[in-house]
């Protein structure tokens, strides 16, 4: 059966800013829906209040509507537009509830607006603990003891019925939010009330924890006519308790016997296919008891979800585009496989590969925040690697963290022994997956890590695989192993600096060349959804160690964009919008896009976004040899953040053009010393500074500059451990901190300007024209990250000639760095004088929130000017915004009861919304800069 006809417009309900447990997989989910209904000739109006997503692009959408999500946006956008149908399910919990909350007022109604992909009831009998538990009993589903509260007193008298030890899960929840463990009535109290507070319905389920249960996830598919296709089964290696976006996750599943998959299947079609209304994907979790394969049910997401976006990136399946046509009428049957062409979307991948996802956290970025891992989630971001063996994904991932791992190990930095390392495994933490290889290197038996982990024992001997050559390869050096060791240790995922590390007498350049010389190189598999049965035609690949290449280089002209890697504090969602648009400005200019990532969450990730997507990490050993390869016209960093800008040096020592600006002069930007002496040649004013590389010198450069002083490392981003401090003491605690997380790492010491405004440009050079995107001004006085701080585009309180001296230096700087392309530049202004404070020779956190705000496709216009196929005199930008536009920052400090929430110089906000106000009178700006002027009348 066809789509329905009478379905001319579609409106899609954005998730909001990026918090912890709503992140970019929703711009990745709403972006795919959005192509895939304009492709059926649907007008697409979308609403979302994150300036940094692709999703909120004009090219996305007929209609781009960047308000806060509330009722009475929906019920603007309902009277402007004529809308048929509502698409809720790509924006997460938050799209749910508000559509929920706008059909309780009977404003759908009232504007004959219809929901799609799902109904009220099915959002309730899903989303509501109660309905959801009943309903499972109805459906003789097994689900733990339980019952639910909407008091204190209900959940405590339930709690003492139940038993110790139990779970609080409140309902309408994100991310795990106010869920959590109790262990005895000593820690019921807080539970409960935290948990009711976080439910927008004050009700939450008490149920009886299963502790050391194994978790699956099934991503299923169904459509009008029942037809239901599981598209990834995803094991979590970590047991139940731990928050599946906190768990290392695997696909296929690993220890899964076939009768409790086909029980677990079937028991997940029959919640399909009883949830009412609903058409599109849907995410359900069970727990298996591993002693007798009981299984219970957890809960089912009626909605695309963050496993979503992993399952779609691990099967090659577009989960979401097909979720979108379902939604509007089209039944599986109907649509095209879209990675064969020649087959139904009504099928189920298999692969001939291994999955593993790994979260990455940023609790150094939370002081004093508890780092034990539970139901609540805590991570910002998350990797995929893929691999044909789980050691090899494994150690694939670990290296795609960017958190100094060369692969399963830190090598010496980091390593834990005896009690102090049986204690740590007690406990689950961010690094449990390093410290259950340390003790296995300790000798500590498998058996013995089950205990405490409750781990299957088939991950733990395949990482004690990885433990058992190592040791073997220890025992030589690089010219005593043999050729057949080293070929197995990358079948195993060990780096060449690993290797280097292992044999103790080489670098890791000389590990590639033997292996080289043995023919030990990487060769790239296609990601095809069906183990080959069928020819697939999209060009995404990844790397392993096998005789046939799959990846078949062509003979046009390329270039490479390196990607950011995973979310975290400081570079988030901003670069993976930076770098679709620079994918498709090289198409633009006739190259070859080919797009190096390893974020399963990012539209740059998706299977069609590219000419070619190699899902690697943004390691310079993976990166080298698509390289070696595909031999580009050169490499794209600017658009990356940090992770990209840190392959720059590499790339220079060996003979790789960097599109853009060269890398000396990024390294005079990003070198803390260097930059200030450039500032000083040209007479630009700048804090007083000096640099140093251990106490004794930053203890003298503080008495030269003067306190207080900000303590700042060269090569960071997000301001990570920079400090402000006002005495010696403080001063030698900072700077030894710095030493011992950033070994060998340039400091510098200036003088900090306190009670002064701050302010930023954007802009971009192409060696004769300099054109400044746009001038925000900090409504948050010095010392608070700029990444923290609300701004305003344009400027509001700056004189003229503080804006004319800003854009004078921006230019000067520009020039003095034959900048091409992207850079954003940091000022102080104090008593009437502009200072210089930090320049970055890349797309910034602020470049997209720039361009949608002005409405001018920046980061298009400035890929075809590092090019160099354009000049900014070919483009005619016209700025269109009326009044201003404000950066909000988002925290996510809910996640961490008791942190300081203090801000300062190193950026701690996960997300950002904006918000236009027509003038300076608008009551929330008014709020703001009253806040502002409190703040410094202390």
């Amino acid at each position: 059966m066809p789509k329905d006809t009478s379905i001319k417009s579609v409106l899609i309900i954005g998730s909001g800013p990026i918090v912890i447990g709503q992140a970019c997989e929703f711009d990745y989910s709403g972006s795919q829906a959005a192509r895939s209904l304009r492709e059926e000739g649907i007008k697409v109006i979308l609403i979302n209040s994150n300036p940094a997503t692709i999703m909120t692009d004009p090219m996305m959408a007929d209609k781009v509507y960047l308000l806060p999500l509330t009722v009475e946006s929906i019920e603007q956008i309902l009277e402007e537009n004529q809308i048929d149908a509502v698409l809720p399910t790509m924006g997460g919990q938050t799209a749910l509830n508000l559509c929920k909350e706008v059909d309780e007022l009977g404003i759908w109604e009232k504007f004959n607006v219809r929901l799609i992909g799902v109904d009220i009831k099915a959002i309730d009998k899903a989303e509501d603990r109660e309905q959801f538990r009943q309903w499972m009993i109805q459906l003789g589903i097994p689900v733990a003891p339980a019952r639910t509260a909407n008091s204190f007193l209900e959940g405590k008298e339930f709690a003492q019925e139940i038993g110790f030890p139990l779970v609080i899960r409140p309902s309408f929840t994100l991310g795990g939010t106010g869920g959590g463990f109790v262990h005895s009535k000593d820690d019921l109290d807080e539970a409960l009330d935290r948990g009711l507070k976080a439910s927008p319905i004050h009700e939450v389920l008490v149920e009886k924890a299963v502790l050391g249960w194994k978790e699956y996830e099934l991503e299923l598919l169904r459509d009008k006519n029942d037809n239901v296709v599981i598209i990834c089964t995803v094991e979590n290696l970590d047991p139940m308790g731990i928050h599946t976006g906190d768990s290392i996750t695997v696909a296929p599943a690993m220890t899964l016997s076939d009768t409790a998959f086909q029980d677990m299947r079937n028991k997940a079609m029959m919640m399909m296919r009883d949830l009412g209304n609903f058409a599109g994907g849907c995410n359900v979790q069970f727990s298996l008891n591993p002693e007798n394969e009981e299984l219970i049910a957890i809960e089912i997401n009626p909605r695309v979800s963050r496993s979503s976006a992993l399952a779609s990136k691990a099967t090659g399946y577009p989960i979401a585009k097909i979720a979108a046509k379902l939604a509007i009428g089209y039944t599986l049957d109907e649509l095209e496989n879209q990675i064969t062409r020649t087959t139904s979307a009504f099928f189920e991948p298999a692969l001939d590969y291994v999955i593993v996802k790994m979260p990455r956290w940023n609790f150094d970025k939370f002081k004093g925040a508890d780092d034990t891992l539970g139901l609540q989630m805590k991570s910002v971001g998350e990797v995929m690697a893929i691999g044909r063996t789980f050691p090899e994904a494994l150690q694939k991932a670990c290296q795609s963290l960017e958190n100094d791992a060369l692969g399963l190990g830190y090598y010496g930095k980091s390593m834990m022994k005896g009690e102090q390392l049986l204690e740590k495994l007690k406990r689950p933490t961010w690094d449990r997956i390093f410290r259950i290889k340390d003790a296995l290197m300790e000798g500590v038996s498998v058996k013995h890590i089950h205990q405490q982990t409750y781990i299957d024992r088939w991950f733990l001997h395949q990482i004690q695989d990885i433990v058992t050559l190592e040791k073997q390869l220890a025992e030589h050096d690089l010219e005593s192993v043999p050729v057949d060791m080293l070929r197995d240790a990358k079948k195993m995922g060990f780096s060449d600096k690993q290797l280097a590390i292992l044999f103790g007498n080489c670098e890791e350049e000389e590990v590639y060349a033997k292996r080289k010389s043995a023919n030990i190189v990487r060769t790239y598999k296609m990601v095809d959804t069906c183990s080959a049965e069928f020819e697939a035609k999209t060009p995404y690949f990844y790397s392993t160690f096998d005789t046939e290449n799959e990846s078949k280089v062509t003979d046009k002209k390329k270039i490479i964009v390196l990607g950011s890697g995973p979310n975290r504090i400081g570079q988030g969602i901003e670069f993976d919008y930076c770098c679709t648009h620079g994918l498709q400005a090289i198409q633009d200019c006739g190259y070859e896009a080919i797009m190096v990532n390893c974020n399963p969450e990012t539209v740059s990730t998706d299977f069609d976004m590219a000419d070619k997507l190699y899902f690697e990490p943004v390691f310079w050993e993976h990166l080298w040899e698509i390289i070696e390869l595909e031999k580009p016209e050169g490499v794209i960093v600017q658009l990356g953040g940090q992770t990209a800008l840190k392959l720059a040096k590499r790339l220079e020592e060996n003979g790789i053009k960097i599109i853009g600006t060269s890398f000396d002069n990024m390294d005079i930007a990003e070198d803390r010393g260097r930059f200030s002496d450039m500032l000083k040649d040209l007479n630009i004013p700048y804090p007083k500074y000096g640099t140093a590389y251990n106490t004794d010198d930053a203890i003298e450069v503080a008495k030269e500059v003067g306190y207080p002083v900000l303590v700042r490392p060269s090569y960071v981003l997000g301001g990570q451990r920079m400090r402000i401090v006002i005495n010696e003491e403080e001063l030698e605690e900072s700077v030894l901190s710095l030493l011992r997380h950033l070994p060998g790492n340039k400091i510098l010491i200036d003088h900090f300007l306190d009670r002064c405004q701050e302010a930023e440009i954007d802009g971009i050079f192409d060696g004769e024209t300099f054109h400044v995107m746009g001038v925000m001004e900090h409504i948050e006085p010095a010392g608070i990250h700029s990444g923290d701080s609300h701004a305003l585009l344009p400027a509001f309180n700056l004189t003229p000639i503080e804006v004319t001296t800003m854009e004078f230096y921006a230019e000067k700087i520009a020039r003095a760095l034959n900048i091409r392309g992207l850079i954003n530049i940091q000022f102080a202004i104090k008593d009437g004088n502009v200072f210089v404070i930090e320049a970055n020779p890349r797309a910034s956190r602020t470049t997209p929130f720039i361009a949608k705000a002005y409405q001018v496709p920046y980061l298009n216009i400035a890929t075809k000017i590092m090019i160099g196929a354009n000049k900014l005199t070919d483009f005619k930008i016209e700025k269109k915004l009326t009044g201003f536009a404000i950066k909000e920052p988002v925290f996510s400090f809910n996640k961490f009861p008791g942190v300081n929430k203090e801000l300062g110089p190193e950026m701690k906000s996960t997300g950002e919304a904006i918000r236009f106000i027509k003038d300076l009178r608008d009551p929330y700006f008014r709020n703001l800069y009253k806040e502002k002027s409190m703040y410094l009348s202390k």
